[in-house]
């Protein structure tokens, strides 16, 4: 079984904790188009979705989802979304796809954050995936230079404006060992607009697509 087939396992798997009537928050990247695709399958039983991303938002809305304005909202029962790392403690690192401030207000609005990955992205120490950081443009040189001081290696991603038309920094050779503080510092930086480190808030429950098998790990607080 190969990666991509481990994604879409994971992704169906996701089906089982969909209730008739909820609207589903919808994160971006290969993983999760996946889910919309198995989605797709129960779009009767549901409302409508909320997404992350005008790419997530489009293959919604091809599929016959319901796509509704995310600031209407301030909870979600659940929210669906894959991530680039994640740890054993449920932290992770997200924003290969560039949308990780929209990622990170569905995460934190929802009851339920589930999160869909496929194994290679279970690590033990966060970092060897670069860190993105969404900052104000004209943010750009002082950011750079804090980042330096605290270890990392940033460098701009070319050619990519966010939806909230920002753009990225990825932060490479970093090791993060405290997640939680390392989120703190970076988002109190003057020009950051969000850290792609979730240390706050952590996937509630992941399904993690193995070989011809799903791995389920709870750690919702009941």
């Amino acid at each position: 079984m190969n990666v991509n087939q481990m994604k879409k396992q994971a992704a169906w798997a996701a089906l089982d904790y969909i209730h008739p009537g909820t609207i589903i928050g919808v994160g971006t990247g290969t993983t999760v188009f996946y889910f919309i695709e198995a989605l797709k399958t129960v779009k009767h039983l549901i409302s409508g979705a909320v997404s992350s991303s005008h790419a997530s938002t489009l293959l919604l809305e091809r599929q016959g989802i319901k796509v509704f304005n995310i600031q209407y909202f301030s909870s979600l029962n659940i929210y669906v979304d894959s991530a680039d790392e994640i740890n054993h403690c449920m932290q992770m690192i997200k924003g290969g796809g560039a949308a990780l401030t929209r990622e990170k207000i569905l995460a934190t609005m929802a009851k339920t954050f589930l999160c869909i990955i496929d194994q290679s992205k279970l690590v033990d120490i966060l970092g060897k995936f670069p860190l993105p950081i969404e900052i104000i443009p004209i943010s750009f040189s002082y950011i750079f230079k804090e980042i330096i001081k605290i270890g990392g290696l940033p460098k701009h991603r070319k050619h990519v404006i966010t939806d909230n038309g920002n753009i990225i920094i990825d932060v490479y050779n970093l090791t993060v060992k405290d997640p939680i503080s390392m989120e703190k510092k970076i988002n109190s930086l003057p020009g950051v607009v969000t850290v792609g480190l979730f240390a706050y808030r952590t996937a509630d429950i992941t399904l993690i697509g193995q070989e011809n098998r799903i791995k389920i790990i709870n750690n919702k607080k009941i």
